[in-house]
């Protein structure tokens, strides 16, 4: 399989996963932090970051093709997904 390909399905799922945790905390169903988007824009970021090393460790800096290739197989994917994911759970 292609490796971007791999990078983006990662990146991808990971998304879902984060714009799912971002409706949760931003609406204020965990009562105990209320109603915070700036934590979950926050938390989404930190998603976004882990699974950028954790793409680095699994495929190799060479592979990915570093910041570049990261940013449109990685960022570029998981941000449309995840800022989508959240407004299609805000809006349900």
């Amino acid at each position: 399989m292609d490796i971007e390909f791999k990078l983006a399905s990662l990146h991808l799922v990971t998304a879902l996963i984060a714009g799912y945790l971002s409706f949760i905390i931003s609406t204020g169903a965990i009562g105990a932090i209320g109603k915070n988007e700036v934590l979950a824009v926050l938390l989404g970021l930190v998603i976004l970051y882990i699974t950028g090393n954790l793409s680095e460790r699994m495929f190799g800096k060479e592979e990915v093709g570093g910041f570049k290739g990261w940013l449109w197989s990685g960022i570029v994917p998981f941000m449309f997904i995840w800022v989508v994911t959240w407004t299609l759970f805000l809006n349900y």
